[in-house]
């Protein structure tokens, strides 16, 4: 099950996207933002995978899903929380 700062997360990051497909014009800087939201995962797929408009968008999409799988980790960690073991 996916934490609420996760689904968010995904959701902030599909917003972003489509906003930067729509905006994006020759020599705009409007696909950065997505890039920047997906990173550092993004940036890494978006190294090594081929050029192409559907790779920038699977590298942030990818990117995407692994920062949600991170946040949602951090979320339940905290969620749960630790109580320091008490020295006998």
């Amino acid at each position: 099950m996916c934490s609420l700062a996760a689904r968010l997360y995904l959701i902030a990051c599909a917003l972003m996207l489509a906003w930067a497909i729509l905006a994006a014009s020759e020599g705009s800087m409007a696909l950065v933002l997505p890039l920047v939201a997906s990173a550092p995962v993004g940036i890494l797929l978006l190294l090594v995978l081929p050029d192409g408009a559907g790779m920038f968008c699977l590298s942030i999409v990818l990117g995407a899903l692994v920062n949600a799988l991170v946040v949602g980790w951090c979320a339940r960690a905290l969620r749960r929380g630790h109580t320091p073991e008490t020295a006998a």
